[in-house]
């Protein structure tokens, strides 16, 4: 991070009496600080060691230590998004022979002992970064978080049990629209009126107490609304579920606290076509008869998600990022870095005088998903335009809510939000 912040534009970055998140790094063991942010401490475990077959794994640096490559653009895309340029590299040199095997990832069966290695690492090096325990299984599997909006439902639920949904922006929004095929969702909370700008205080959440779980979308991508501590549900199993596709390995989280999370990994950890389930164990066995054998989690717990051809490649990638954010420290290095660069592109956002708006309530803006308008808003089409001659890319809205929106998940560097600031403070000044 030293080679990144000696960067040409960090001088115009400077502000000694910066507010907001930047004052967080501070006191990153807490669990609840200023402004909602959260961090949850994990409790040590003693995790299984995998290694790889074949022949030993090359050194690298971990992402994020040294400047972005001058042949690489800065991709600031909600998915499929950036990934770490050494893991790419990683990849590069593995792609035609893995590891003295004599053959590609792609072409290797997905019953033999290489992609057998590769997988359980994968899955013993996720339980390290989250602290998984073992009394839950880890899930690879294919669809995307979509599919597991009417997966969820088919395993946890009967066609008539009640279930419990918070709406805070349009993935949730479809997740209960989709449950509604097969059980009875009812809506605690929406903030479709308020645009989804914010998340309410849990105390007043009217739970019903014979809901099978209360589910809720941890970071809204489109929306940049962010949970930064979690509801505790009420329902009789005490079951809460998450989706976690923006959000998921940007932070510690207390995976004990759900009974299932899920996340589709074209965001944090790898490419598009793999998606993580991780659910308590004792959930599993209990889907409705209608049931596709391919959304059935005792299928694929049962066969360590081998049932069918996995993602293998994509689950490969994740296993690299996975080294690599071991490599830099685990989740809590991670959170503070995201901290740090979200600090710095929301107080270009706040201190701009009302050039640049986000509509996000500060104390749930997501870490990740930096959503904002320009005050005169026909020059946002020229911003887009002009950044992406400077090599900053996807940096349009969503279509559904227009504006401009950055994501800055794990892999983006500093320098990227530096030079995106950089860019945002030029162009005030030469339109405002």
């Amino acid at each position: 991070m030293a080679a990144m912040a000696t960067s040409p534009h960090s001088l115009l970055l400077k502000n000694p009496n910066r507010p907001s998140y930047t004052h967080l790094l501070k006191n990153p063991t807490t669990s609840t600080v200023a402004n909602g942010l959260h961090l949850t401490s994990s409790r040590p475990r003693k995790h299984i060691s995998i290694t790889c077959v074949t022949t030993q794994i090359q050194d690298r640096p971990p992402s994020n230590s040294t400047p972005q490559s001058e042949d690489r653009v800065f991709n600031f895309a909600a998915g499929p998004a950036t990934l770490p340029e050494s893991v790419l590299k990683k990849a590069e040199s593995e792609l035609y022979n893995w590891r003295g095997s004599g053959m590609s990832v792609m072409e290797m069966s997905h019953r033999g002992k290489e992609f057998l290695s590769i997988i359980q690492k994968a899955e013993s090096d996720l339980r390290t970064l989250l602290d998984i325990p073992s009394d839950y299984a880890v899930l690879f599997l294919q669809g995307g978080a979509t599919t597991q909006f009417a997966a969820l439902p088919l395993n946890l639920c009967k066609p008539n049990d009640a279930v419990d949904y918070m709406v805070t922006g349009s993935w949730s929004d479809k997740s209960l629209k989709e449950a509604q095929k097969y059980c009875k969702p009812n809506v605690i909370w929406s903030g479709k009126s308020e645009k989804y700008t914010k998340i309410p205080s849990f105390d007043g959440l009217d739970q019903n107490p014979d809901a099978k779980y209360l589910h809720i979308c941890a970071n809204e991508t489109i929306h940049g609304v962010e949970f930064k501590n979690y509801p505790t549900p009420k329902n009789a199993n005490g079951l809460l579920v998450a989706d976690m596709s923006s959000n998921f390995c940007s932070k510690p989280v207390d995976v004990t606290k759900f009974g299932l999370i899920y996340a589709g990994a074209q965001k944090n950890v790898g490419p598009s076509g793999v998606t993580i389930v991780i659910i308590r164990k004792d959930l599993i066995g209990y889907a409705q008869e209608i049931t596709p054998v391919m959304l059935d989690y005792k299928i694929h717990a049962e066969n360590n998600s081998l049932y069918n051809t996995p993602p293998c490649y994509c689950i490969y990638m994740c296993g690299l990022v996975f080294e690599d954010l071991l490599e830099q420290g685990g989740l809590k290095e991670i959170e503070k870095k995201n901290m740090k660069k979200a600090g710095i592109l929301y107080d270009a956002i706040d201190e701009s005088n009302g050039f640049y708006r986000c509509p996000v309530e500060k104390s749930v803006r997501s870490l990740m998903n930096v959503p904002f308008t320009l005050e005169k808003s026909e020059l946002e089409a020229e911003f887009v335009k002009e950044a992406a001659k400077e090599k900053m890319l996807q940096l349009k809205g969503h279509r559904s809510v227009g504006g401009i929106r950055a994501s800055i998940y794990n892999a983006m560097p500093l320098a990227g939000v530096e030079k995106l600031v950089a860019f945002m403070k030029d162009f005030q000044a030469r339109h405002a």
